[in-house]
């Protein structure tokens, strides 16, 4: 610790690794190694912030959202200058470098400044200041500004993707080279064995934007990237509380208005979305169509150790890191995988996945809780993730943990001509992350009502399935075999088998063209795009955002653990009418939200697949669950041959019958 302020060098929940994946390579202080073309590293300003005044918070998140918006610009600058994808001239530093560090340091001051007015001045933000050009190798700059070009000509010359700042292919590898991961550990006496699950659709009605309510609040385009929404349907970067707990839901259950959202998927192929010259969109690198989830899945789980307590309401958390391509992977927890495969992940690649099987993200997000908080000033010190025996912290209690699945109907792009046959896909990130896969992230907001909580708490302690396909009774086997009840440790430790930093050719693909592989959809309309686009009106500035209420969660006291639950939720009912909340969010113009067919978001398992031998995996890395069971009865099972054979003996056997009382007949002619 530094000084009264909070300025810590590291998230002490998570630390970074000498080793991180096999694909990018890492250094030797933990950042992954740029890929393809150079881009700007700045220090995050806002994880070494661990202690801020609530009366100085506002201030503060709107200095760090101004140092993100600075970086952003450089980078486009960096772009335009022609100097992304090699070694930069000696120019750079005086038309870029320089100049943002001393934007960087009038913000940092005011930062401090805002501190030290209500506390006690934060020491050592100073050295923050100064940004590094980090250049891209050589080989990945020349392939992949030309093997990733956009299929209609689109992309820049200097870049790789549809927006010029990646991917490239570089950035997937085959999941079927990945070893499986070691299964869970067991669960002891005293574990919380139950799931709940909520149903809340896959945002088919294209419900999104580039805020960030936890991390930019009051700020447009905090997140300078795209995010699907769904449950609730008032967020956006002027919510306050009131607001979401007034708003509607998409999920199945009107108790759950919790606001679940990630990074949008995109097929780089050409198609221009509306928000392609908006901010967060097609501005700032991210390009392409919006691939609609095929299937999403919600399911909270238990502690292998112990009980769980109700988590606060509007308690917000934070799983990956947006910018862990430069930051390293101290907070990073991305994992993909492939259906049929997810006993094996990747952190740092897309996978290409098989014929037949489909793309998925999944996040395990922090299940201990400090008690106290429902946020913090770098919205990670109040949550934490377990140890690898399934404890939390002194201090913390075990919550339910959110196991977060997201299936894309996305074909392996056509590395072998960059994408022009089938194309890449890839996350929205910010522009100087380059859309790498080991930024992916998922953000948390509860607002569970408190009955629906006590409900959820008391499922899981009795090791009872409910929600959307559960029976209410009974032990819980994991949600899928890639996010089961298993322990999940600090991200960012150990190493991920897979493949080297070469491209690895994808397993057959077929097509022709570039045509999505998606559903079949018209491209998706932005609902909540910046105030500074036409479609939304009259949002306040950010000199009028709202004050975040109830960051303290005293008021908002958990249940015990042993609260008896009114009913078992095993059959969720029919929505109600939605309706938006007034207040901050009322100038957005989103459509109303609809509801998905259940098959897209009740809790599936994926095609099994036998799986090699268990891998060993460091302390301190998420430890994929365990393998998938082996096949039952598929094509060729004996009920199904039965099936099929039962009419074709009986029509033997009446063809017989017809021939004796033939013989016999012509018998009785003699």
């Amino acid at each position: 610790m530094l000084g009264g302020g909070g300025l810590v060098a590291a998230n002490v929940y998570a630390s970074a690794t000498e080793s991180w994946g096999g694909g990018s390579g890492a250094n030797g202080t933990g950042h992954v190694l740029s890929t393809g073309m150079a881009t700007i590293d700045c220090p995050d300003v806002g994880s070494r912030l661990t202690a801020v005044p609530d009366a100085a918070r506002s201030d503060v998140d709107r200095e760090l959202a101004l140092l993100d918006r600075q970086t952003a610009a450089a980078y486009r600058q960096l772009q335009q200058s022609g100097q992304a994808t090699g070694q930069a001239a000696g120019s750079v530093d005086a038309t870029i470098m320089n100049p943002l560090k001393e934007q960087r340091a009038a913000a940092i001051g005011r930062i401090a400044d805002a501190v030290d007015r209500v506390g006690e001045r934060p020491q050592g933000l100073d050295d923050l200041a100064a940004c590094t050009l980090r250049p891209g190798d050589g080989a990945g700059a020349g392939a992949g500004a030309q093997a990733t070009a956009s299929p209609t000509g689109g992309a820049q010359q200097t870049g790789a993707g549809q927006g010029g700042n990646g991917p490239v292919v570089s950035d997937y590898a085959d999941i079927t080279s990945v070893q499986p991961g070691l299964p869970a550990p067991a669960q002891q006496a005293g574990a919380s064995r139950g799931t709940f699950s909520s149903s809340c659709g896959v945002n088919a009605n294209g419900l999104f934007n580039s805020d960030n309510v936890i991390v930019a609040p009051g700020v447009s385009n905090g997140a300078h990237h795209f995010h699907d929404y769904v449950g609730n349907q008032g967020n956006n970067a002027f919510a306050s509380d009131d607001d979401l707990a007034r708003a509607g839901t998409s999920c199945a259950d009107q108790g759950d208005k919790s606001t679940y959202y990630w990074p949008v998927l995109r097929l780089q192929n050409g198609t221009q979305e509306r928000d392609a010259a908006s901010p967060g969109g097609g501005t700032e690198g991210n390009a392409g169509q919006i691939v609609t989830p095929k299937q999403v899945t919600l399911t909270f789980v238990g502690n292998p150790r112990d009980k769980v307590t109700a988590m606060p309401r509007f308690l917000r958390v934070i799983t990956g890191d947006a910018k862990a391509f430069v930051n390293g992977p101290g907070n990073a927890n991305a994992s993909w995988s492939c259906t049929g495969y997810e006993d094996r992940q990747l952190k740092d690649k897309y996978p290409l996945c098989p014929p037949g099987s489909d793309v998925v993200r999944s996040f395990r997000f922090q299940s201990c809780w400090d008690g106290r908080n429902i946020d913090s000033a770098n919205h990670r010190t109040h949550v934490a993730f377990t140890a690898p025996d399934g404890s939390c912290p002194a201090g913390f209690r075990a919550i339910p943990q959110l196991v977060q699945r997201i299936v894309y109907d996305v074909k392996a792009p056509s590395l072998q001509d960059g994408g022009r046959t089938v194309p890449l896909f890839a996350v929205d990130s910010f522009p100087e992350q380059l859309h790498k896969p080991v930024t992916d992230h998922g953000d948390f907001i509860n607002v569970f009502d408190e009955d629906l909580m006590r409900e959820m708490v008391d499922c899981i302690n009795s090791g009872r399935t409910c929600g959307p396909g559960g029976d209410g009774s009974g032990t819980t086997p994991a949600p899928t075999a890639s996010s089961g009840t298993g322990t999940t440790t600090a991200p960012g430790g150990g190493t991920t088998e897979q493949p080297g930093g070469t491209a690895t050719a994808a397993p057959a693909p077929t097509a022709s063209g570039p045509t999505a592989s998606g559903p079949t959809e018209k491209p998706r309309t932005d609902a909540t795009i910046t105030p500074h686009h036409p479609t939304r009106h009259d949002q306040p500035t950010p000199q009028d955002r709202p004050t975040r209420q109830g960051r303290p969660a005293e008021q908002h006291k958990p249940t015990d653990q042993g609260s008896p639950a009114q009913q078992d939720r095993s059959t969720s009912p029919a929505p109600s009418t939605r309706h938006h909340g007034t207040g901050k969010q009322s100038g957005s113009t989103g459509p109303a939200p609809a509801t998905s067919a259940p098959d897209q978001s009740a809790p599936v398992q994926s095609p099994p697949t036998p799986s090699a031998p268990a891998q060993a995996t460091a302390a301190g890395h998420v430890p994929p669950a365990t393998a998938q069971p082996e096949p039952q009865g598929g094509q060729g099972a004996l009920a199904q041959t039965g099936a099929h054979l039962w009419p074709a003996a009986l029509g033997i056997l009446l063809a017989l019958s017809g021939l004796i009382m033939l013989l016999r007949a012509r018998r009785l002619r003699y």
